[in-house]
């Protein structure tokens, strides 16, 4: 029952044989190369069981397998056979102790933020049932991804910063000008307002990503639908995002204020512009939406600045009856962005 045959290495290893005493040092091989410290040896029916200390992390690890490093095969826990290094047993009693002090730390960090996550649960629970339209089929969302790819290793991948609830939806199906509406609701996803054909992906296959709307599938602003089969399920999968303080961007219905308005309903508003110049440079922002504003003009000499200002560029943004390239800010930016750029306005002509 304790022997074990390794395939690729082609050798049988018995788990029941000791390969290495308490206070040893080993060295992991494959992924980080960290070393480690056995600070107990412990026998069950499968065989030999060697907990491990960490010695850069001080994390707690077992590992069952200890092999010599002149046999090195693949990942895994190797012992110098050459020259078998040691720890103090005095050394090794501090460390545990120090090892056993911050997995008590960390458990009682994991307890409090359990305890924060629950009571923000029950917060959002309470205030997204109250806003879920009841012939709501889907619930329309964007997502900040972060990439967590390897190109190295040839690993790719991403995982979830933040998650924002922008509207609802009376149906299933995925239609990207629906999302673009909604992408409007939140300052940081406005960019994504505007028709932008590489931001379409469409991949319904199998471990592709489905329907979503953004730039990339692995990091940046992302936007998609989440149908609804269950109406309390829906409630507590959105129970936590719901209840953060900046989790849900839901635009206010307009339709009483456009009804009472003495304009003309079918001319569209007329967005505010201020032109501004730096040197032989020419700009003009606009007020683009309710909480986002647009630069247009000579950006191509400073597009790496406006990047880094967290600028959006959009090659089709509208401007006037026409499409124009140009980058979305948050309204709350603008300040910073006449200040950073020195920019004037211009003055009108006989003042």
């Amino acid at each position: 029952m304790s022997k074990i045959f390794l395939l690729g290495a082609n050798k049988s290893i018995d788990r029941a044989e000791q390969a290495v005493e308490v206070n040893q040092v080993v060295q992991m091989e494959g992924y980080s190369c960290d070393r480690y410290v056995v600070y107990e040896i412990r026998k069950n029916d499968w065989g030999i069981v060697y907990m491990l200390i960490n010695l850069r992390t001080k994390d707690f690890y077992t590992a069952d397998i200890i092999r010599p490093l002149k046999e090195k095969f693949g990942i895994g826990y190797y012992y110098d056979s050459e020259n078998l290094q040691f720890m103090d047993s005095f050394e090794v009693a501090i460390l545990l102790q120090e090892a056993q002090q911050q997995k008590k730390a960390e458990e009682e960090k994991a307890g409090q933020e359990k305890i924060r996550v629950e009571q923000v649960k029950e917060i959002g629970r309470k205030r997204f049932a109250e806003i879920l339209p009841e012939d709501a089929q889907a619930v329309i969302v964007a997502r900040l991804r972060q990439n967590e790819s390897d190109s190295y290793t040839d690993y790719y991948s991403y995982s979830t910063q933040r998650t924002v609830i922008i509207g609802f939806s009376k149906h299933k199906r995925d239609i990207f000008s629906e999302m673009r509406k909604h992408a409007s609701n939140f300052e940081e996803t406005a960019y994504l307002a505007e028709y932008n054909e590489d931001y379409e992906h469409r991949e319904k296959y199998s471990m592709g990503d489905g329907y979503y709307l953004g730039e990339s599938k692995y990091h940046g602003w992302i936007i998609e639908k989440e149908p609804i089969y269950n109406r309390e399920r829906t409630i507590e999968e959105f129970a936590y995002t719901a209840g953060c303080p900046d989790g849900v961007h839901i635009k206010p219905n307009t339709a009483d204020k456009a009804s009472n308005s003495n304009s003309n309903p079918s001319e569209p508003e007329q967005q505010p512009t201020i032109q501004i110049q730096s040197d032989n440079l020419h700009f003009e922002i606009v007020d683009y939406s309710e909480k986002a504003i647009a630069l247009f003009g000579d950006t191509k000499a400073i597009k790496d600045l406006l990047s880094a200002m967290g600028g959006k560029f959009n090659p089709r943004l509208t401007y006037g009856d026409s499409k124009k390239a140009g980058w979305i800010f948050s309204k709350a930016k603008r300040s910073e962005l006449e200040g950073v750029l020195n920019l004037k306005p211009e003055q009108p002509c006989g003042e």
